[in-house]
């Protein structure tokens, strides 16, 4: 009895295990739809599709102002004006890309962690949109209201530094 409980388990456990790969399979299977940048602009996605360093979250700025943060499994897109954009993320070391956006274009950045001494560090990286969708299917996208709300209070402290750096 006891012998064809166990069993009785690990079929369970390696059917779970079957359907549960199968069920990735599919979710990497799904393609994100993303909308158009506005006519003559462009379009930047930033993504992040390990959860290497999960609870680091990769804050993405241009020429020192937040335009986003991602997590781990999870993207956000930013629109741009055309041209050459040097974004930048910081942990104890700071990594940079340049991203030529092109009008009405999207282009793409990967964001990963790997380790460091203290914290985790950024690693950004061009990417294309097959790599994206590779991983589309396990991301979900980062609530805008709340990016919204993480750049004003971003601006917000920026501004009171400045403030207070240029009244001593």
């Amino acid at each position: 009895m006891k012998s064809m409980l166990m069993i009785g388990l690990a079929s369970l456990a390696l059917s779970s295990s079957a359907a549960f790969a199968a069920g990735d399979k599919e979710a990497a299977a799904v393609a994100v739809a993303l909308p158009k940048p506005a006519a003559g602009k462009g379009q930047v996605v930033f993504y992040r599709p390990s959860s290497m360093g999960f609870a680091i979250k990769c804050t993405v700025r241009e020429n020192g102002a937040m335009v986003g943060r991602v997590g781990a499994k999870r993207y956000y897109a930013i629109e741009v004006e055309p041209g050459t954009h040097n974004f930048t993320a910081k942990t104890e070391k700071t990594d940079t890309v340049a991203v030529q956006v092109e009008p009405d274009e999207t282009s793409y950045v990967k964001c990963g962690i790997s380790m460091g001494l203290m914290v985790g560090r950024p690693n950004l990286s061009p990417s294309t949109e097959e790599e994206f969708q590779k991983s589309a299917g396990k991301m979900s996208a980062m609530d805008s209201a709340k990016i919204a709300k993480e750049i004003e209070e971003d601006r917000a402290e920026l501004a009171a530094k400045a403030t207070k750096g240029g009244s001593n």
